[in-house]
């Protein structure tokens, strides 16, 4: 009688899933087992009991004793993490692309009471549920972000399936979109798009770096334009030293000429030594004449040196004459006045040496 009893229920559980939605439901993954009353369930597994049709206890994994005739399996619930792959379905994008889109959806069982009593099939029902949502997720984003976003879509189908299958006792742990498959059209198009852009920015690069080149360039310029303008001004500066040098050394040794010669004045026979001078520099400049240029300013008498020398000794003795008398006591000498006549014209080519 037991025998026949269970025979009955297996048939009539086998009836009622068939009945289901036109295939078997996969509601356990080691199917139902007959009531011998002492049972030994698998770790990972719920198995749900009725008593006389009503629920009456989930047994846990291990030994377990039943009541024969009364007590029935009715579910075999896996706790198991259960992959689910998502069929192929069609979608349209908010700037009206139509896309071929499947995925996996990945769940576990949290309440076996639930998952047995609150929907026939938990299984089928979350999957219709990820296609559906799916496909409203879809209709919110474009074409490009379907592919720059794929990590938010997930999240978003995961939230929504979680959402609506509390109630069934199953949790969707994640949800991973597989492939997406454009329309050929629409592939094209976006081909050329991603051509262009990166012809784009290889015409960006080159004009970024002809422009660093040309900063470069430019750059260079100026520092050597810099650089030269610095050496010419120090070798203008090192030029106008060395020309007031020279200047202050030709200054001190004319001077110092000046002092000698003044000096030499003064001594025994000064005057006809400034004859004698007189005498030979215009012999020499008599020599000289039309050598230069084939214009020539003579003088009256050119061959009468005497007259020359003692002509230039009066131009001489004009200006070193004394001065009016009733005044010699106060006025120093011709020699003394020579001598600082010549000290004053030094000390005004020193001045003007320092000024230049």
């Amino acid at each position: 009688m037991l025998a026949r009893a269970a025979r009955g229920t297996g048939a009539l559980l086998l009836k009622d899933s068939v009945r289901a939605s036109g295939r078997a439901p996969r509601r356990a993954s080691s199917g139902l087992p007959r009531n011998t009353v002492v049972l030994f369930v698998p770790q990972q597994e719920a198995w749900v009991v009725e008593r006389m049709g009503r629920f009456h206890r989930i047994l846990e994994p291990g030994l377990n004793i039943l009541i024969p005739v009364l007590d029935r399996i009715r579910y075999v619930q896996s706790l198991k993490e259960i992959v689910i792959n998502v069929p192929e379905q069609s979608a349209v994008t908010l700037d009206n692309v139509t896309l071929q889109i499947d995925g996996v959806l990945y769940l576990r069982i949290m309440d076996p009471y639930k998952a047995s009593y609150g929907v026939e099939d938990p299984e089928y029902a979350v999957t219709q549920l990820a296609q559906t949502t799916m496909r409203s997720e879809l209709g919110k984003l474009s074409l490009d972000k379907v592919f720059r976003e794929r990590e938010s879509l997930n999240a978003s189908i995961v939230d929504a399936i979680n959402q609506a299958a509390d109630c069934w006792g199953i949790r969707c742990l994640r949800y991973e979109i597989k492939d997406i498959h454009v329309p050929p059209r629409v592939k094209e198009s976006m081909q050329m798009q991603v051509e262009a852009e990166r012809r784009k920015r290889a015409t960006v690069l080159e004009s970024e770096g002809t422009r660093e080149s040309a900063i470069n360039v430019a750059e260079g310029k100026k520092q050597a334009q810099i650089l030269a303008s610095e050496a010419e001004k120090a070798e203008q500066i090192n030029q106008a030293a060395g020309e007031a040098s020279a200047v202050l050394a030709k200054a001190k040794a004319k001077a110092e000429a000046i002092r000698i010669l003044a000096a030499a004045l003064t001594q025994h026979n000064g005057d006809a030594a400034a004859s004698l001078t007189v005498a030979e520099q215009y012999v020499s400049a008599f020599s000289k004449l039309a050598k230069d240029s084939n214009t020539v300013l003579l003088p009256s008498n050119p061959g009468d040196v005497t007259s020359m020398v003692a002509q230039a000794m009066g131009v001489y003795g004009a200006l070193t004459k004394a001065p009016v008398p009733g005044a010699q006591d106060s006025v120093p000498s011709r020699s003394s006045r020579n001598v600082q006549g010549t000290d004053a014209s030094l000390d005004e080519e020193l001045d003007r040496v320092k000024l230049s």
